[in-house]
């Protein structure tokens, strides 16, 4: 510390031998023997007792706190700015105090923000859970009650309590995906990818559900378009997207996938002709189970953590996907990907 006890005690005995020994000698009887004498003694008094006071009540505890602070400083503060330099160890206390009290006050507000996101994530989860489960235990327990003997009743019962299971499973699935791209278990696996193939793979899957609505699937890319990417998961990305298009399209419309590339990036876009997404629901609409209408979106199928898990998928390639819409028109969600490896760019 630039100040000391020692140091300060010096100074202000100085200060007390002096005044003292010059006082005195305005007095004509006053020797220089005793003006001598009364300045040691004056000095070593007031050093002694200014010493004891500051080290015992004052310095050691300052001590102590700065370096307690200074731990902290090395453990918590190491993000925080730096304060402007002092050399008052009291006001370079108060500036990390305040330093670590601003700290502090930032994590209650991140677990306060934590636990109301907790309780509305088990709110959500257990009302998306307890649809299924109730659909289902509905239908097994009218069987039992006697319905199993109707064999037409008894189909359509079991094919709709395998349909809400089919739900629960597939809500479960997606739960643990989001859990396993959240804590790092599922690793991005970086290849080059074809975006023509990929989309052309997905748009297999979904030939049949867009055909009962009466919905064209279009991939319009003038050009073979590669990207630096995690096959598997865009394709996940692009599946969740497509079938989003599909159930929020108006019957007759299209679902269209376009590719485009720059020279640095690979850009996707999915369009539909559908409901679109009002303003005050955009900014919302990749939170987990988030849906702008709740009850016109559970008809429609899906879990809710669709656009959730295409929003975490996307993080790990440090990307995110954008959203345009027009109520009543359509929506179009974009999102671009490196087209090489950044080392290969970099040696470009």
């Amino acid at each position: 510390m630039v100040y000391s006890s020692r140091g300060l005690a010096l100074l202000l005995a100085l200060s007390i031998g002096l005044i003292t020994t010059l006082f005195l000698s305005l007095f004509d009887s006053v020797k220089t023997t005793a003006l001598v004498v009364t300045s040691i003694i004056s000095f070593s008094v007031s050093y002694l007792s200014v010493f004891v006071v500051l080290e015992f009540l004052i310095f050691r505890e300052i001590s102590s706190l700065h370096k307690i602070m200074g731990k902290l400083k090395k453990r918590e503060l190491a993000k925080i700015e730096k304060s402007n330099p002092t050399l008052n160890p009291l006001r370079k206390i108060n500036q990390e105090i305040f330093s670590f009290a601003e700290l502090k006050q930032k994590e209650i507000d991140e677990l306060k923000k934590t636990e109301a996101f907790r309780r509305e994530f088990i709110a959500d989860v257990s009302h998306e859970l307890k649809t299924p489960i109730f659909a289902a235990q509905g239908f097994v327990h009218t069987l039992l009650d006697g319905a199993i003997d109707d064999e037409s009743v008894r189909i359509k019962f079991l094919e709709k309590a395998a349909k809400s299971l089919d739900g629960l499973d597939m809500l479960v699935q997606d739960l643990l995906t989001l859990s396993q791209i959240e804590t790092g278990q599922i690793k991005m696996q970086f290849e080059n990818i074809d975006l023509n193939k990929l989309t052309e793979e997905v748009f297999e899957q979904f030939e049949r559900k867009a055909a009962k609505k009466n919905i064209t699937l279009v991939l319009d890319a003038s050009n073979d378009v590669f990207a630096y990417a995690d096959y598997q998961r865009i394709t996940q990305v692009l599946t969740n997207l497509v079938s989003n298009g599909i159930n929020y399209s108006f019957e007759g419309g299209n679902v269209k996938v376009i590719l485009e590339q720059t020279k640095k990036y690979a850009i996707v876009r999915v369009e539909d002709q559908g409901e679109g997404i009002p303003p005050e629901h955009r900014t919302r609409i990749f939170e987990r189970f988030y849906r702008v209408d709740k009850s016109r979106s559970r008809e429609k199928g899906g879990t809710g953590l669709g656009l959730a898990i295409v929003k975490h998928i996307l993080d790990g390639h440090n990307t995110k996907a954008e959203v345009e819409s027009t109520p009543g028109k359509g929506s179009t969600f974009s999102f671009k990907l490196p087209r090489f490896r950044p080392d290969d760019e970099e040696s470009d």
